[in-house]
């Protein structure tokens, strides 16, 4: 099992290389065969979001893909689970380390707000995932409340992200009118208001 895993992963790091490395027409001719088939899309994919975070890409890219290749309906689904998958390995990372005060500031914070609604709270707003995953881990949220907020924080980006990658098109000609600034602003102001009452709270108690 476990060399299937390490051959699964040598192999998305070869594939991504390639792509990397070579020019834009070849990368997207490269990203057009792999989406004619679901279930070899499915698969890269997979691998994409299980080595992502070691490669610090951003994790929109997921949705992005996933619209591209599914569509808005099954594109939602998998992106979703595929950002919620590429967020463990960070968190699981974090989790095991000893911060010392790190963790108990993060540990104060967490009882306070509670772990679904930090978690939920700090999806929406326009930060790094991993930072937001590694801070989860930190502070000691369990796994639940973890997959639970990142899935429902992250809806929005997911959307988002489908939006851009069925719209490749038009992306590709230079109309950016389907990623509106004012909705990135409308999600960041909910994460701002899920956590503002807690927080003010926390400090007023000092």
């Amino acid at each position: 099992m476990k060399r299937r895993l390490v051959a699964g992963l040598l192999l998305a790091i070869i594939l991504v290389g390639g792509v990397v490395t070579t020019s834009p027409a070849s990368a997207l001719r490269w990203l057009e065969w792999v989406a004619a088939d679901p279930l070899r899309f499915a698969a890269v994919l997979m691998a994409v979001a299980v080595i992502r975070p070691f490669l610090a890409w951003p994790s929109t890219l997921l949705p992005v893909a996933t619209g591209y290749g599914y569509g808005w309906q099954w594109g939602i689904l998998a992106g979703a689970f595929l950002i919620t998958i590429t967020a463990l390995p960070p968190y699981s990372l974090a989790e095991q380390a000893s911060m010392g005060w790190v963790r108990n500031t993060g540990r104060r914070v967490i009882d306070e707000t509670g772990g679904t609604r930090a978690v939920l709270g700090s999806r929406l707003l326009p930060l790094p995932s991993d930072a937001i995953s590694v801070a989860a881990g930190v502070s000691g949220v369990s796994l639940r409340p973890f997959l639970l907020g990142t899935v429902t924080g992250e809806l929005p980006w997911v959307v988002l992200g489908v939006t851009i990658g069925v719209s490749v098109d038009r992306l590709s000609v230079g109309d950016l009118s389907v990623v509106d600034p004012a909705v990135i602003g409308l999600m960041a102001a909910s994460g701002v208001l899920v956590l503002a009452g807690p927080v003010y709270r926390l400090v007023g108690r000092g």
